[in-house]
């Protein structure tokens, strides 16, 4: 099955030898999305409520570069540099994707890319 490589420069750009995502099949799978500003690739803020919420417009723009959109996102795993912070994910996530949810990890990590508090990647699957 052949690979396919997706990129929009409505998200960060890669900072290291990977996509933004690649679709196999009916499946995407999106590499992990930090909080920067595509524009500028700095960090959006150092409030961790705003990093959230920008990861997530990241992954969306990702998402819709692929031809979908957070209803066909199947998985998350969320990466936190300090896990009480996860309710601001839950937040966040329920502002942005409608149930049923996706299925989810959430990972404490020692350090991120950048020094962003949070990073976030997922598995998309379109079609039928």
């Amino acid at each position: 099955m052949a690979r396919q490589v997706i990129s929009t420069d409505k998200a960060p750009s890669a900072i290291g030898a990977y996509s933004q995502a690649v679709r196999c099949g009916d499946t995407v799978y999106l590499s992990g999305a930090i909080p920067l500003v595509p524009e500028t690739m700095e960090k959006v803020s150092d409030d961790v409520r705003t990093q959230i919420e920008q990861v997530f417009t990241n992954l969306l723009a990702v998402c819709e570069a692929a031809g979908g959109s957070f209803d066909d996102v199947v998985k998350l795993n969320v990466y936190l540099t300090d896990l009480s912070d996860f309710p601001l994910v839950n937040e966040v996530m329920t502002e942005r994707f409608e149930q049923p949810f996706p299925a989810r990890a959430a990972i404490g990590v020692s350090e991120l890319p950048k020094g962003v508090a949070v990073e976030v990647e997922g598995i998309m699957h379109l079609g039928a």
